[in-house]
């Protein structure tokens, strides 16, 4: 049952991340590009129905991980078996801050957390030395994860590329699509500036 909940909830946040990741991608034409995306995708899942299931679905995860996660830890053997253990204990970390940082930015500072909440810290110094491998690790780990689940899954080939090859190639998709975002976020790596509203994120107000 744990197991079958922690799948279900994965399935869940999975389609969630990947809209998430789409909706960054956008941010290689420019801030007003991904906030236009964003403003699209907030149709479907900025409302009561869609944002308590993705909660749930996050907290489901986080529990029944942290389980999976100390059954595990001393156990896995292998660099994808290691890898979904320790890439699924990152997540719910990063879970954790990340979902508590969005709450307080909404319910607490008042702030659209568009873009300019998310890229605040990415573009300040010295706060980018925390932020950039933070959110970094986060695309690895989620893209680690599922390169993990598949190699433990996928029993066929496809193209004739054998299962193993076929995770390798999740994980060169993520490492690849890790540094398009960054470009992307710290605008082509030029830096983006800050609005006033959002420098309450970085102490420069």
């Amino acid at each position: 049952m744990n197991r079958r909940l922690h799948y279900l909830s994965g399935v869940i946040i999975s389609i969630f991340v990947g809209l998430h990741l789409w909706n960054h991608v956008g941010s290689i034409d420019g801030a007003d590009a991904h906030i236009a995306r964003m403003d699209t995708l907030r149709v479907f899942y900025r409302n009561i129905f869609a944002e308590s299931i993705l909660l749930a679905a996050v907290l489901l995860q986080i529990i029944s991980g942290w389980k999976l996660f100390r059954l595990h830890r001393k156990t896995a053997t292998g660099l994808y078996e290691k890898l979904h253990v320790w890439s699924g204990a990152y997540l719910a970390v990063f879970f954790i801050f990340h979902i508590s940082a969005v709450m307080a930015g909404r319910f607490l500072l008042h702030l659209d957390t568009n873009f300019y909440f998310g890229v605040a810290g990415l573009n300040t110094f010295p706060l980018s030395l925390f932020f950039i491998p933070y959110y970094s690790l986060a695309i690895l780990s989620f893209f680690g994860h599922i390169a993990a689940i598949h190699h433990k899954k996928m029993r066929h080939h496809i193209l004739g590329i054998s299962p193993a090859a076929q995770s390798a190639v999740l994980l060169g998709v993520g490492i690849g699509l890790t540094a398009f975002i960054l470009y992307g976020l710290t605008n082509h790596f030029n830096g983006v500036p800050i609005p006033e509203d959002y420098k309450i994120l970085t102490g420069q107000m």
